[in-house]
């Protein structure tokens, strides 16, 4: 019995072998012509776990004749860079072509991957980098202008079902699993081809003939594709609060749910809420804002699991208020006016007057103390109301 792991046996080795991102692979397209040609490009792969990056790289290494080297920037040290970079010197001189795949590229600094970039514009390396996170944030800017992003999606469920019906085919496993049970390790997967196959290959450890309930145990518990410091965590929070903003209740609390199950921080959620009360909601629900510093302060002071119900009915309630952007506008203005005239003298006729120099100085003068008393001259600085 091999003990190389399903999911390694079942890496494709050329280009018409991957399943799925059939808008990337077609004959129009980048990664098709990359291969045909023979003439490889610096890449950033970017896409979720298991969406097939080293598998992409690794393909077009070998399609294209390059001498393929791969790091990983969790553990690479200095040595390691100067070792591929005498590598492909070497291959320089033999005219052998060496791309450098660097997985989460994202996990280098800006001085690390400052000492790849003479290599990448020499033509030296032909770099391709593989990240989960946005490479606009994560990657260098020089870095980036001489490469070109690739974004993978994940896979979908027809297509993870394709994977492991073609695994099976090659271990000849075909009968042993029932289409219930691969449609649900599709489910299950998350879009990652890895943890299909992973759970795939410990089901059929388990059982001669795997079906949904083998499944269920083999995968113990889907545990939900969510980085708390990821594009994941900014995608999942801008959803919430642009479905209360819509007043979506179903679209909010399906977003506030995957959060909380995701183990994010619920008073990370609580404090968007607050924010959102004075943003949205505004002049429309002056209740929202109480109702939002409430719901912190019982998320500070119950806790989850039993918060939730708190949460819940904050976000229900902001999602079906009202909407105003007018304190949110009127907030913009007034710093923007602050900008314009930072140092305005305020006017003397609404200044403090508690000495009797000030009121010789008409600190103060004419000014009325009663409810709602609107002096002649106003209360701007005279370059801002003759403006």
């Amino acid at each position: 019995m091999t003990r190389v792991p399903l999911a390694e046996q079942m890496r494709p080795t050329k280009l018409s072998e991957v399943i799925g991102h059939s808008s990337l692979l077609g004959e129009n397209e980048l990664l098709y012509k990359i291969t045909k040609n023979k003439q490889p490009v610096s890449l950033v792969l970017w896409g979720p776990p298991g969406t097939g990056k080293t598998t992409l790289a690794r393909i077009i290494a070998n399609e294209t004749g390059a001498d393929f080297v791969e790091i990983s920037a969790v553990i690479a040290k200095k040595k390691d860079v100067e070792q591929v970079i005498e590598r492909a010197k070497q291959n320089w001189n033999l005219e052998i072509r060496t791309i450098l795949f660097i997985d989460e590229i994202h996990r280098f600094n800006k001085a690390q991957q400052d000492a790849f970039l003479p290599h990448v514009e020499s033509g030296l390396i032909t770099l391709i980098g593989a990240t989960t996170e946005n490479p606009s944030f994560e990657v260098i800017s020089p870095l980036l202008s001489r490469t070109r992003v690739v974004t993978l999606q994940k896979l979908n469920d027809d297509d993870i079902a394709k994977i492991i019906k073609h695994a099976l085919k090659k271990i000849n496993k075909t009968k042993n699993v029932s289409g219930e049970a691969i449609d649900y390790l599709a489910h299950l997967s998350g879009g990652d081809a890895r943890v299909a196959l992973g759970n795939l290959e410990i089901a059929l450890q388990m059982d001669q003939k795997v079906t949904p309930e083998t499944v269920k145990i083999a995968a113990s518990k889907k545990v939900p594709v969510y980085d708390k410091n990821g594009d994941m965590h900014y995608n999942i929070i801008s959803a919430f609060i642009k479905s209360m903003r819509g007043g979506d209740v179903e679209a909010t609390l399906y977003y506030l749910s995957r959060m909380i199950d995701a183990g994010e921080d619920p008073k990370f959620i609580a404090r968007r809420m607050i924010i959102f009360a004075s943003e949205d909601v505004g002049l429309e629900g002056n209740g929202a804002l109480s109702l939002a510093v409430a719901a912190f302060q019982a998320v500070e002071r119950v806790g989850l699991p039993e918060a939730a119900y708190n949460l819940y009915h904050c976000a229900t309630a902001l999602a079906r208020s009202n909407k105003s952007r007018e304190v949110t506008d009127l907030m913009h203005s007034a710093q923007a006016l602050a900008q314009k005239y930072p140092d305005a003298a305020v006017p003397l006729h609404i200044r403090n007057a508690p000495t009797k120099l000030m009121k010789d100085l008409d600190y103060g003068k004419d000014y009325e103390w009663k409810a709602g008393y609107k002096p002649g001259k106003g209360f701007l600085p005279d370059e801002i109301s003759n403006s």
